[in-house]
């Protein structure tokens, strides 16, 4: 054994034999050598033995299902054999990853341990000593860096809406009660993985983000992406980071390829092997939905990373930002959506792409493959439904609406229509937001209008008056109720945004897409009235 390999082993907080020997063997594929400094190399599906119906098959069942996905990327081999982004959604965007983002998280203490700078085994007490409570319990002392890793903390509680309201969230994890003993029991916990960020800064002297962008982002020609901060300029690491599709799949395949990326490694294959595997045990509901074999979120739990079932492991986040790692198939499908069933996703992933996916190449299958990409390249997602013009238009067109008081301190509204759009603008006592609207079509835009864009948690959102990119599109769902739809397509979420026209008054009412997953969906926006003036 090296004295390199015997460092980095020492720094996982195991000795040579419990954690064994890993060792990459690239065998007779060649992707380190095919595979471009930033774009990731192409492909058709049958060249590596993937079946262009059974890519199809896939597409037709998320439709039949009705699963709103934003994009896909499968790669077979190292390369790309599906792509596809459903309309407004592009290539080049980022999108918001949510809880995905807790496997880069891992990825920095990866470096970090192998760099020397933490070991698993080190007490999180170390790190922090001024923002220790008054008393250090037993389970506090006793917490490890492995323990924020495996998301067995002992917390009874998750602490992260406690953490995210408070200036010093380091302080706030550290005085929640760890009722268990640390490594004992799995709860998932997002404020320890924001500790695993706080304890990568505070050790390199980075943001995460900065510390992965020579190490990661930088060798995989990964650029763009973004990271959400907390109050004091740490990355919130269990959420927050933004990237596009392609450095998703990019992520996957140095995962798969075990740290080594156009033929140099990056990441040592000791740390990929032990963020993994199995480490830990979720509990088993009293009343399963299905055979516990058959659950993607009971296969066990690794550093930050899901075990799957047919021998796959996984990132995810919230609403299906899912980076899905193959290694008996050789195979990475990267997705992102905003979906309810979670779940049901991955089952079509098993159902369709698994017995898609061969030992060899296939023979060419032009139909197939033509059908296939005139799918991908047709994805868009639904416009509200309705007619493009009502007779009302010409009686509120360039009008202007005094509305009633309310919490958002809106002041008043404006339409202005015309064959294919429409302006909305509301006011406030300093600001004017504008929104342009397609009508049967999408128009891009941004707007920082106040409750904008949904957001499943608080902690790490921009400051208010910050603009995100929106694509808009409208339709009249009655002669008096023009519907507009905002889609903030660098996140999974929309708005929905009705206005009823009655005389000379008007009701804007305000449904989030998150809010409208619910069983009682209920948008905390007040519905703004308004009254023509003139």
């Amino acid at each position: 054994m090296t004295s390199n390999r015997r460092t980095f082993i020492k720094h996982l907080g195991f000795g040579a034999a419990g954690l064994g020997l890993f060792t990459f063997v690239p065998g007779c594929r060649t992707t380190q050598q095919v595979m471009g400094a930033n774009g990731l190399p192409r492909s058709t599906p049958e060249a590596q033995g993937v079946s262009s119906a059974g890519l199809l098959a896939f597409l037709e069942a998320v439709e039949q299902k009705k699963y709103e996905q934003h994009s896909l990327m499968m790669l077979r081999h190292g390369r790309v054999v599906a792509e596809g982004w459903w309309s407004p959604y592009r290539p080049e965007f980022n999108h918001t990853m949510y809880s995905m983002s807790k496997s880069f998280t891992s990825t920095a203490v990866g470096f970090a341990v192998a760099e020397g700078k933490l070991r698993v085994d080190d007490r999180v007490v170390s790190f922090f000593p001024n923002d220790l409570p008054d008393k250090v319990s037993d389970n506090l002392a006793a917490l490890r860096v492995k323990d924020l890793l495996t998301m067995s903390v002992g917390n009874e509680k998750e602490p992260t809406p406690a953490m995210v309201p408070e200036e010093n969230w380091v302080k706030t994890f550290l005085a929640s009660p760890i009722t268990h003993p640390p490594g004992s029991a799995f709860m998932y916990n997002s404020g320890a993985t924001y500790m695993l960020s706080a304890i990568v800064q505070h050790v390199t002297g980075q943001k995460i983000i900065d510390y992965l962008k020579p190490r990661l982002f930088e060798p995989l020609g990964i650029e763009g992406m973004t990271w959400e901060t907390c109050p004091r300029g740490i990355n919130v690491g269990g959420w927050g980071l933004s990237i596009q599709t392609e450095g998703l799949a990019k992520f996957g395949q140095l995962y798969l390829q075990k740290g080594v990326w156009n033929g140099r490694p990056v990441l040592p294959a000791q740390w990929i092997e032990e963020a993994t595997t199995f480490k830990i045990q979720q509990p088993v509901p009293a009343k399963p939905s299905r055979p516990n074999d058959q659950n993607d979120w009971l296969q066990g739990y690794g550093y930050q990373f899901w075990r799957s079932t047919h021998n796959a492991f996984r990132g995810d986040g919230a609403f299906g930002q899912f980076t899905l790692v193959m290694p008996d198939q050789d195979a990475v499908m990267a997705i992102t959506s905003e979906s309810g069933d979670m779940q049901g996703q991955l089952d079509l992933v098993w159902k369709h792409l698994l017995p898609a996916m061969k030992e060899k190449s296939l023979p060419a299958d032009p139909s197939s493959l033509a059908q296939l990409r005139q799918k991908l390249v047709s994805l868009a997602l639904t416009l509200p439904n309705g007619q493009t013009s009502s007779p009302t238009v010409r009686r509120i067109s360039g009008k202007v609406f005094k509305l009633e008081a309310n919490e958002l301190g809106l002041q008043s509204a404006s339409f202005a229509f015309r064959m294919d759009a429409c302006l909305l603008t509301l006011r406030d006592s300093q600001h004017e937001h504008s929104i342009a609207c397609g009508i049967a079509r999408w128009q891009r835009g941004e707007t920082a209008l106040p409750g904008t864009p949904p957001r499943l948690i608080s902690g790490g959102a921009p400051r208010s008056g910050t603009p995100f990119k929106i694509a808009t599109g409208g339709a009249w769902k009655d002669e008096n109720t023009f519907e507009m739809m905002l889609r903030y397509y660098e996140t999974p979420h929309h708005d929905t945004v009705t206005c009823r026209f009655d005389g000379g008054q008007v009701e804007i009412a305000f449904m989030n897409s998150i809010a409208a997953m619910s069983a009682t969906p209920t948008d905390k926006r007040p519905v703004l009235i308004g009254r023509m003036m003139g």
